[in-house]
C-alpha cells in the first residue's frame, strides 16, 4: 500500500499550546521518497504555467521554496520575518493569534510582471500569506497561485486567500486547530 504526503505528517498534541494539534512536516521532510512526493504534488497544478520566482514563507516555506524553485529552474525569494534580511526591504504587518508580528522582502527581489508561486507548509488562519501576497503585489508581481502542504480549514485561511482572489492549493487538510 502506498503512502501519501498525509501520512508522513505527525500530529503532536498539546503544542505548543494546550488544546492544540500541531501538524509536524519535520517527519514529511525527513523522508527522502515522502518530500519528493510533496514537492512534485505542490508543483503538479502549475506545470506548464510561466513562473519566474518562487516566494517562500519563514520559516519552512524556505525549505519547500528552494526545492520548487530548483524544479522549476527558477529563483527563490524569502519573506522573512522583520529585521533578518539585510538590504533595503519593505514590510507589512499582519496579526497572529496572540498578537501581531511584521515580515519584509527586500524591496528589489522581485520586479514589475512578474509571475510567483508563493509557497508554506501550512495554511492555518492565512495572516503570513496575505502579508506575503500583500508584499509581492507592492511589488508589482503577479501570483499565479499559493500551495502549501496542509490547509487547516477550521481556521479560515482558504477563504481568506481566494476572497484576495488567489488560487490555492493545498496536499491534504487536518480537522481541528
Amino acid at each position: 500500500m502506498s503512502k501519501a504526503v498525509r501520512d508522513y505528517i505527525r500530529t503532536i498534541v498539546d503544542f505548543p499550546h494546550e488544546g492544540i494539534l500541531f501538524r509536524d512536516v519535520t517527519t514529511l521532510f525527513a523522508d527522502p521518497r515522502g518530500f519528493r512526493m510533496c514537492v512534485d504534488q505542490m508543483l503538479h497544478p502549475y506545470a506548464g504555467l510561466d513562473i519566474d520566482k518562487v516566494v517562500g514563507l519563514e520559516a519552512r516555506g524556505f525549505i519547500l521554496g528552494g526545492a520548487i524553485a530548483h524544479q522549476l529552474g527558477t529563483g527563490f525569494v524569502p519573506v522573512r520575518k522583520k529585521g533578518k534580511l539585510p538590504g533595503t526591504t519593505i514590510s507589512q504587518d499582519y496579526k497572529l493569534e496572540y498578537g501581531e508580528a511584521i515580515v519584509e522582502i527586500h524591496d528589489d527581489a522581485l520586479r514589475q510582471g512578474e509571475k510567483v508561486l508563493l509557497v508554506d507548509d501550512l495554511l492555518a488562519t492565512g495572516g503570513t500569506a496575505a502579508a506575503g501576497i500583500s508584499l509581492i503585489q507592492r511589488l508589482g508581481a503577479e501570483i499565479v497561485g499559493c500551495a502549501f502542504i496542509v490547509d487547516l480549514p477550521e481556521l479560515g485561511g482558504r477563504k481568506l486567500l481566494e476572497d484576495l482572489n488567489m488560487d490555492v492549493h493545498a496536499l491534504c487538510a487536518f480537522e481541528g486547530a
